[in-house]
Parts: C-alpha cells; structure tokens; sequence
C-alpha cells in the first residue's frame, strides 16, 4: 500500500522557517519524481518545488530563493526547506509522486498524494 506523509508544518512569524518532511512507503521510491504542491484557502492547489531522479530541480517564482528541496533516497523522504516565510506562504501543503512525469507542475500526472501539513505564517 503506497502511502506518503507528510510532517513539519505549524505557526510561525514571518521570517521564521520551518522545514517539511514526506515519508514514502510502499513502492520503489528512487524511480519517482517528487514535487510539493500547496493550497490556501479559496484558491486553488498550486506547485511549489519539484525534484526529478537524479536531483534536479524547480521553484515557483514566488519561493525561489527562500524555499529548497531535497530528497533523502536512503530514507524514502522528501524535505522542503522553507525561510523567511511569508504570510502569503500560509497554506496546507501537500507531497506528491510521479512515475514517468518529472518535474511537471501539472498535478494530474502525479500518481500519489499525501493528506497534507498545515502551515500557517503570522505578520
């Protein structure tokens, strides 16, 4: 049974940092491109950064610079590392998997999806 998890989230102020995790389970995780994907309130889901095979990766213009994601193949998880948080940040975030569609920020070609950590940034 495939199952990601994701953990890490919480209230901060802004400027402060937290750092998610996404423990993967249940199928070979090295042959999967992961991405995180987040959604606010009223909005609709939106990708946030994606890592392909072999480390490459990609950011939402709005969190390069202050977000980095990274993937531990040794322990089936995914990190965001995210600073200097911003109230626009607040959000619940989600992982996410994809077979064959590396580095696509298209959410239907991912095959696997957590339940979610909440972040929410204070001003």
């Amino acid at each position: 049974q495939v199952q990601l998890v994701e953990s890490g989230g919480g209230s901060v102020q802004a400027g402060g940092s937290l750092r998610l995790s996404c423990a993967a389970s249940g199928y070979t995780y090295s042959n999967y491109c992961m991405g995180w994907f987040r959604q606010a309130p009223g909005k609709e889901r939106e990708g946030v950064a994606l890592i392909g095979s072999y480390g490459s990766t990609v950011y939402k213009d709005s969190v390069k610079g202050r977000f980095t994601i990274s993937k531990d193949n040794a322990k089936n998880t995914l990190y965001l590392q995210m600073n200097s948080l911003k109230p626009e940040d607040t959000a619940m975030y989600y992982c996410a998997a994809t077979r064959y569609w590396c580095l696509s920020w298209h959410e239907d070609r991912y095959n696997y999806w957590g339940q979610g950590t909440q972040v929410t940034v204070s001003s």
